[in-house]
Formats: C-alpha cells, structure tokens, sequence
C-alpha cells in the first residue's frame, strides 16, 4: 500500500523490486577504493557520469547501509543533500537538471563491507581467510560501490585499489597502472566495455599471476602459489575449450580472459566481466570441475557480453552456459550432447513439474532445473534446425548484441529467420509450459 502523498513508481524489476533506478544513465564509474584487509575496513570515491532521461528533483543510487557516506556533490557544486535509507542514496542537486543534461556525481563513503542478504544467500563483498572477493549477482554490488544496480544499466568503469603490498589485487579490466610506496601498493584497472554492475568485482589475495601460452585470447591465471601444479592440469584444456567457444560461438568479446582461484574453497565458481573466480576445491589435480570451467568461459559471451535486460530472462545466461559444458564434453571426446541430453531429460522427468523456464520467478530462477531445461531447449532447438543453422544462428546472435542487453523475445525472433517452419510450438513447449515436452 502505498502511503497518501506518497509517489509510486512500477518496479524496473519484478523480481528485484528494491533494485534499480529511474531518471538518468550511467556511461561511467570512476572508483577510487582502499581497503585494510586486516578489520575489513573500505573507504572510497566513486564518480559518477550520468545523463538524465527526465527532470527530476531527486536522484537514487544503490548503496548498502553497512557504508556510510560523508560527502556528495553534483555537477562540481558545493556538497549537495542526501539521504541515506533502507539501500537508497537519494541525492537533491540544488538546481534542476533538464532532460539529456549532465549528471556528474561524486560520492565519499567509508565502513566495513558486508554482503547483502537475499533470497539466493548472501551477495557482495565477501571476507576470506587472507584477503576478499566480490560475487555480485544479482544484486550484490551496493555492497561495495554507489551504483544504478540493474543488468540493463551497462557503463565503463575505472577501478583504482589501494592495499597491503603483500596482497595481489585483481578487477575487471586492463592493469594500466601499479605504484608501490612502502606497505601499500595501488592498482588501477580499465574496463572499456560496457558492463552491469553486478559483473564489477575486485579479487584480494597472496596470489601470483600467470600467463598461459596460447596463440589466441589471451589467458591468465591468478592464484595462490601452492595450487600451481594442480591448475596446470585442471585448467590445461583451457586454450582447447576457447578455440571451440570461439569456433561455435563467435570471437571472444573481451581483451583477455582471467582465472582466478582463492585459497579458500567456494561453494560454486563466480562469473565476473572477462574473470572467472573458482575456489581451491575446485582445483584438486583430477579436473573434477572441467565442466564448470566450460560453463563459466561460456558466460563471457553469455551473460557478459550478451546481458539479460530482465532477470525472468535468466535461461539465456544459465541455459546457454550449461549447454556449452555439453558442446565442451562433445568436442574433446567425452559423452556427445544428444547423450547428455537424453539423460538430463530423464532425470528432469522425475522431478516435480513446477518451474516455468521463460518466467521462473526470483525464488527458482538459479534453480538446476533451469539450467538443465534451458540446456535441453536449446538441444531441441539444434535438432529442429541441424548443426550448420543452429551454430550460425548462435554466432549471428553474439555478433548482433555485442555488448548489449538482450531478451528471450529477441532470441526466438531471430531464430525464426533460420527456419522456415514456425517454431511456435517449440517455444510453448519448452519455454511457457511447466510439463517436460
């Protein structure tokens, strides 16, 4: 119910109604960060450049309440008003900007970071045994920067970390600077590309970086020194898995592509824009996770590059990945697709018939039945087209929303062009049915 006097505005996101902001556009962050691992403590700028979509007296941003802010200004004014509430920077300007004017924010904060609880868990900032990691989706990023916290809200970044010099820092982008001065080192990273703030992130550990040798992509590996035999071995068919990405897939979307593995264990690996996070469990010398490996390359195109505009759309990001770990074992000699395929369909036959792939709802939407049943669409998809139209189809769709949002309306719109059968009944299927076709 909404209070008498009170402006109501439609969530951006039914599934993350409290996520998300109206009246402006993000190009580009600018953050300044330092942070003491020992007592977890973060302080930071962050700059902000906008251009608004409407005239409006206020202006919000995420921003977890476990941050506080000490300073806002905008458009180099002197300190503008804020409010800080319930995970909201609700910012006044003292003078009203027109629509498709300026909106350059900067915004001082300081506190211990914490991640941000919900329905998945807790997202965000994350402490380890020696040092930190940030795994943001989907709403985990207000834990450590002010942000417009949408997957639409795509923008430059340029992250600059201050820390104890006996710890590597990592974040997305090109390393165009590193200064050391006694006990503390910087590290400044460039992210051209446009990226979704829950894809930002920041790694801190005692880790080395390594280069692997491979003719295409660029590839790296940042990890702790005692994990380096076992990532040779478990991550050595890394180069073989991104010539066949690229292959069925189209050209890589980024620079470079990083692994990172932390000295503590993870639950499960995390994406992040051009940089892969995976614990030391998943790196125990016998490639137990390879086929996560495979998934979580395959989420630079699918996820990274290519980004869902609404989270009810999540198949696109999980489906896809998990059918590349099918078109993975299918390419260097393990169980071919149709076999996987055939027994995740059984498998997915004994379980209850409750999640509807093209709206799973925020409860179930990184539910395993997801994952297999996007996979399972799109194999079924594969058969109704054959190889030659499904793959093109594929690399046509990387190609046309390079760096862009993207819709299921979009996919099966432009999958239509490679048949001339309608592919209706496939869809409602597979897609807006919860019985398995």
């Amino acid at each position: 119910m909404v209070k008498p006097g009170k402006f109501y505005e439609e969530p951006l996101d039914s599934y993350l109604p409290h996520v998300g902001n109206r009246g402006y556009r993000v190009s580009r962050y600018e953050l300044d960060l330092t942070y003491k691992v020992a007592g977890n403590r973060l302080s930071g700028k962050a700059s902000i450049t906008a251009a608004t979509t409407e005239i409006r007296a206020k202006f919000a941003f995420d921003l977890s309440q476990s941050l506080s802010v000490s300073k806002v200004s905008v458009n180099g004014a002197r300190p503008a008003k804020y409010t800080h509430q319930h995970g909201k920077l609700t910012i006044t300007p003292a003078h009203a900007i027109p629509a498709g004017g300026a909106l350059s924010v900067t915004v001082q904060y300081a506190g211990t970071p914490k991640p941000i609880r919900s329905l998945w868990g807790e997202v965000g900032w994350e402490e380890l045994t020696e040092g930190a990691l940030v795994a943001s989706q989907p709403n985990g990023a207000a834990s450590w920067f002010p942000c417009d916290d949408h997957p639409r809200s795509k923008a430059s970044y340029q992250i600059s970390i201050t820390t104890d010099s006996p710890y590597y820092a990592l974040a997305n982008g090109a390393l165009v600077r590193k200064q050391v001065r006694a006990s503390h080192t910087t590290w400044v990273y460039e992210q051209t590309e446009p990226m979704a703030s829950y894809l930002a992130t920041i790694q801190i550990g005692h880790y080395e970086r390594r280069h692997a040798d491979h003719d295409g992509v660029p590839m790296h590996a940042v990890l702790p020194p005692r994990l380096r035999t076992a990532f040779e071995h478990d991550f050595g068919r890394q180069p073989q898995m991104m010539e066949t990405f690229v292959r069925l897939f189209g050209p890589y979307p980024f620079a470079d592509y990083t692994v990172v593995v932390t000295d503590d264990e993870l639950e499960i690996p995390i994406e992040a824009q051009g940089i892969s996070v995976f614990g030391a469990n998943h790196c125990d010398g016998r490639r137990s996770a390879e086929r996560l490996v495979a998934h979580e390359l395959a989420h630079q195109w699918f996820g990274n590059s290519l980004t869902l505009g609404s989270w009810r759309d999540i198949w696109l990001h999980e489906g896809f990945a998990c059918y590349a770990e099918w078109l993975w074992s299918e390419n260097s000699g393990g169980p071919s697709a149709q076999e996987i395929a055939t027994q995740a369909h059984r498998n997915l036959t004994g379980l209850p018939y409750d999640v509807l792939l093209g709206d799973p709802g925020p409860e179930l939407m990184f539910d395993d039945r997801v994952y297999k049943r996007g996979a399972l669409t799109l194999h079924a998809l594969r058969t109704a087209l054959g190889d030659e139209a499904f793959f093109d189809l594929l690399r046509q769709w990387t190609a046309k929303h390079r760096h862009g949002t993207v819709s299921t309306e979009e996919f099966t719109d432009l999958a239509a062009h490679y048949t001339d059968r309608s592919l209706r009944p496939l869809w409602d299927a597979w897609l807006f049915q919860k019985a398995m076709p």
